[in-house]
C-alpha cells in the first residue's frame, strides 16, 4: 500500500511518526500537498493524509490510484468531498483527539483576560510593585467565575467538556446549539440571542458552516453585556473581525481571546492590529489544539483511520 503523508512540519516536532511509517511504503512530505507537486507525490498512492493542504478537483485528478483521503484534523472543509464521493475515494477525518487540549486554553484565555494576568505581570516586572509600601495591588479588580454566567455555542465534544469545567469552578453555563438541533440537557439550552444577552463570559465551539460563519457580527456583539469577555477557538471566520475590533474600541464589550482569525496566519493588515487597548485582546496563533499529547493522538488516530479502511472496517468516514 502506498500512502502519502503530508503537512507533517504543521503538526509540529516531538511527535512518533513510526506507526504511519510502518503502514506500507510511505512518503512523507513535510510541507504541503499542492496542484504542482500533486502529481509525483500521489501518482501511485493508495492513501493520503493531509492537515491544511486543500484536495481539489484539480490535486484529485493527478491521483488515478487513490483511495482514501484522510485528515489530521477533525475539519474537513479543505476537501472536495463531493468530488472525492464521485471518484469513489472515501474521506476520513478524527474527532475527539484535541478535546482536552482546546477545553484548556479556553481557560487559558479566559483567565488571563479575566484576572488581567498580562497587567499584574507587567506590572511586577516593572520594578512597581517592588517600589511600593502597600503588599498588594489591585488596580485592575477581577470576578471569580462561581459568579458568571458562562454561555457556550456548539455542544459538540469541546463545548460539553468546557461546560463541564465552568461547572466546576461555580458558574452557570448555559448554551445555545449552533446547528439548532442539540439533544443535550447537561446544561440550560437557550435561544442564541438570549445567550448574547445573559452571559458574562461566551466561548465558540462550533463548526464554520454557513448557518454560523458572521455569527459573531455587529448585531450580536451589540447585544452582548458590556463586561463581557469572547473566547474563539472554534474557527475565525465565526466571528467578523471588523465588527469586533469596533466593539473592542467602543467599549461594547470588555475583552476577547482569539485562537484563530479569518485568515490564517493573519495578515500584516488585519483590523486586528487597531484594537486600541491591546490589554482588551488576547491572541495564539492556532495553537489551541496543539498540546503534545494531542497531537500525538492526532498521528495516531490517523493511523488507526488507515489501518481499519484496508482491514475493511472503515472507521470516521464522512462520506
Amino acid at each position: 500500500m502506498k500512502i502519502t503523508i503530508t503537512d507533517t512540519d504543521s503538526l509540529g516536532g516531538g511527535l512518533d511518526l513510526s506507526p504511519l511509517c510502518a503502514l506500507g511504503d510511505v512518503t512523507v512530505q513535510a510541507g504541503a500537498l499542492t496542484e504542482e507537486n500533486a502529481g509525483e507525490l500521489l501518482k501511485d498512492a493508495a492513501v493520503v493524509a493531509v492537515n491544511k493542504s486543500p484536495v481539489t478537483k484539480a490535486v484529485l485528478a493527478k491521483a488515478p490510484n487513490l483511495k482514501l483521503v484522510c485528515t489530521f484534523a477533525t475539519g474537513y472543509d479543505i476537501i472536495d468531498v463531493d468530488a472525492c464521493t464521485a471518484r469513489g475515494i472515501k474521506v476520513a477525518n478524527i474527532r475527539g483527539y484535541s478535546t482536552d487540549s482546546v477545553a484548556q486554553h479556553t481557560f487559558a484565555l479566559y483567565f488571563a483576560l479575566s484576572e488581567h494576568l498580562r497587567h499584574y505581570d507587567d506590572y511586577v516586572k516593572s520594578g512597581a510593585y517592588a517600589a511600593q509600601d502597600n503588599f498588594c495591588c489591585i488596580d485592575e479588580p477581577f470576578h471569580e467565575l462561581a459568579a458568571q454566567t458562562y454561555g457556550i455555542i456548539g455542544m459538540g465534544n469541546i463545548g460539553h467538556k468546557v461546560g463541564e469545567i465552568a461547572q466546576t469552578f461555580g458558574a452557570k453555563v448555559i448554551f445555545a446549539s449552533a446547528s439548532g438541533h442539540s439533544t443535550c440537557t447537561d446544561f440550560e439550552q437557550v435561544s442564541m440571542d438570549e445567550l448574547f444577552q445573559r452571559s458574562d463570559v461566551i466561548s465558540l465551539h462550533c463548526p464554520l458552516t454557513d448557518r454560523t460563519r458572521g455569527l459573531i457580527d455587529a448585531n450580536a456583539l451589540h447585544k452582548m453585556k458590556k463586561s463581557a469577555i469572547l473566547i474563539n477557538v472554534a474557527r475565525g471566520p465565526v466571528v467578523d473581525e471588523n465588527a469586533l475590533v469596533d466593539a473592542l474600541n467602543h467599549g461594547e464589550i470588555a475583552a476577547a481571546g482569539l485562537d484563530v482569525m479569518e485568515h490564517e496566519p493573519m495578515r500584516k493588515d488585519s483590523r486586528l492590529f487597531d484594537v486600541k487597548d491591546k490589554s482588551r485582546l488576547l491572541l495564539t496563533p492556532h495553537i489551541a489544539w496543539a498540546s503534545t499529547e494531542a497531537r500525538q493522538r492526532c498521528v495516531d488516530d490517523v493511523c488507526s483511520n488507515i489501518k481499519a479502511f484496508w482491514a475493511g472496517t472503515p472507521t470516521n468516514l464522512v462520506n
